[in-house]
């Protein structure tokens, strides 16, 4: 037996909680993108600490005993996995299984999850912010940009479903 997924409307209301919970606390919105390039520059500096030291991009995350993995946003991107184990702990869905449908294999399944996680990192590093940040908190603030952001990420899914739409169903 499956067990059911959390009532959209729950989910968009808590998620609403914690934007504005991380808006009064952090002063800042939500957004992933910044999180995952502070985890990157920190193990760039792990590895190769001369390497950190000669490049213009890495040496302000290090400045004066600076720590990347101290900034908030890559606390916060502890927090969602915590929070994701935690979840699926909760739910019983805390399984190593690939969902997918059983029109295609599992390789094709992952590759097209790689493909679009590499593109979302690549998109999200170009556009200087990921849907979370420019979406979702650009909305809590009546940005202009995070509503145009919304609906381009809307209107893309739309248009690009229908070419993928063999790949789920």
């Amino acid at each position: 037996m499956t067990k059911k997924y959390m009532n959209p409307y729950l989910a968009g209301t808590l998620l609403g909680l914690v934007l504005l919970l991380a808006m009064v606390v952090s002063g800042r919105g939500l957004g992933a993108s910044g999180g995952i390039k502070y985890c990157v520059v920190s193990i760039v500096g792990a590895v190769s600490p001369e390497h950190v030291s000669q490049t213009e991009f890495y040496t302000p995350y290090f400045e004066n005993d600076k720590k990347p993995l101290a900034n908030w946003l890559a606390i916060e991107i502890f927090g969602v996995i915590a929070g994701g184990f935690i979840s699926g702990a909760i739910s019983g869905r805390l399984k190593l299984r690939v969902e997918k449908s059983p029109r295609i294999t599992t390789t094709r399944r992952l590759f097209f999850a790689f493909l679009g996680g590499a593109l979302f990192v690549y998109g999200g590093q170009v556009a200087r912010g990921c849907t979370s940040g420019a979406a979702l908190s650009g909305m809590a603030v009546l940005s202009l940009a995070g509503f145009v952001t919304m609906i381009a990420i809307f209107a893309s899914a739309f248009a690009f479903a229908w070419f993928f739409r063999k790949n789920w169903i």
